[in-house]
């Protein structure tokens, strides 16, 4: 038989979605588990969502939709990027899919002829890395560490431009780190985009889910320059409890927002039609249900980095955004358990799971293979079970 697509076959799996499933596979096993890899909220969605969805089945609104999205729904993401962001976009610059991690994708498909180089900070999300690959760009990772905040500066930005670099995809809340970038530095990074024509693909879906006193800046609002070369992605997973809703969209300039629409209509088509009259509703509809999640997820990472940075031989930075952690083993590296010497994260997560039932995710796979990265979307039950596991686990390594 003849051979694969290479650039399928250089396709990795993802770490995160890895280990959930194991975690998931055992509970149902019996074993009793507990899981930290999941990058979703456990709340359940808002009433006033579902009920938009049932009221869309029951008047018949289960047809197909523009392969870009229901006009209704693109009106509603201008209003909340204008409430939320001070941005002004018009319905022709939106693209809906089924989920941010589709539009990410699409959005690198648009952008980059093979061999075009994607500049791309590390800590990363796992699926940027294998997405620039699978679209025929080359990854140009740069590295920040806790010293930086997980934050890449506007020089390391900089020196890594060549006459091959198209784009930067800068993810901000950060997943797997947590950092959220201010204004000053945002706008540093944006002059050199603006001064070397370089696109941002700028991940904002955990936007909602920030923990200081500082408003969310996007990078798009800073310039009308800047906003020409931003496609900026978000969607209602997170900040609404709607991950298996699948709804994600983007806004960019109307050249841009053109080829999407044209590769949306010859790819993913449109849509859930109930999913996107949802999300007109969690979108134009009462907010509180945000605040209330956001002051829950704040309690939880304040008790979880407590208690990991009172555990030797661990240690981690109290993050700014999103609802994960990133935990630091340089200590307990080189130590072993069961004869087993802990070489990376991924040696830690598969004996952690093994000798403790706790199911981390293992940051190789997000450029930082001496980090673990816990997820606080979970009960504080499990964040209590969780850290009482994790010390006595630590304390066992010789």
């Amino acid at each position: 038989m003849k051979t694969l697509s290479e650039l399928a076959l250089n396709v990795k799996a993802s770490t995160t979605m890895a280990i959930d499933a194991k975690a998931k596979q055992m509970r149902a096993e019996g074993i009793d588990v507990v899981g930290f890899g999941a990058g979703e909220p456990d709340f359940k969605t808002p009433d006033n969502i579902s009920m938009a969805a049932i009221n869309a089945i029951c008047s018949g609104k289960t047809k197909y939709t523009p392969a870009s999205g229901l006009l209704e729904l693109k009106k509603a993401v201008c209003n909340s990027l204008k409430r939320d962001l001070d941005l002004n976009y018009l319905p022709t610059n939106i693209n809906v899919s089924d989920g941010a991690k589709p539009i990410v994708y699409i959005s690198l498909r648009v952008l980059l002829n093979p061999g075009d180089e994607v500049i791309l900070p590390a800590p990363y999300w796992v699926s940027y890395l294998e997405m620039i690959k699978m679209t025929g760009g080359v990854p140009k990772i740069i590295s920040a560490d806790k010293n930086q905040g997980f934050k890449v500066s506007a020089k390391q930005v900089e020196a890594a431009i060549t006459e091959k670099t198209k784009c930067i995809i800068l993810n901000n809340p950060c997943n797997p780190s947590g950092a959220v970038y201010s204004r000053k530095e945002l706008n540093e990074i944006a002059d050199i985009c603006v001064n070397n024509d370089i696109y941002i693909i700028s991940d904002e879906i955990y936007y909602e889910l920030l923990y200081n006193e500082e408003n969310f800046t996007s990078i798009a609002s800073l310039s009308h320059e800047i906003q020409e070369h931003t496609i900026l992605v978000n969607g209602v997973s997170k900040s609404y409890a709607m991950t298996g809703w699948r709804i994600g969209y983007c806004a960019s300039n109307e050249t841009i927002s053109k080829v999407i629409s044209n590769y949306l209509s010859h790819s993913t088509g449109s849509p859930c039609s109930i999913s996107q009259w949802a999300s007109v509703e969690a979108l134009n509809g009462d907010q509180s249900s945000v605040k209330a999640m956001r002051d829950e997820f704040k309690k939880r990472r304040d008790y979880m980095a407590n208690a990991i940075n009172n555990i030797t031989g661990v240690s981690c930075e109290k993050p700014d955004g999103a609802f994960y952690i990133m935990m630091n083993l340089d200590e307990v590296i080189g130590k072993s358990i069961d004869g087993v010497v802990i070489t990376s994260s991924d040696d830690f997560a598969e004996k952690f799971l093994e000798k403790e039932l706790v199911a981390i995710v293992p940051c190789t796979g997000f450029g930082f293979p001496n980090y673990v990265r816990w997820s606080y979307a979970t009960s504080m039950e499990n964040i209590q079970i969780g850290m009482k596991r994790l010390e006595k686990f630590v304390l066992s390594l010789k």
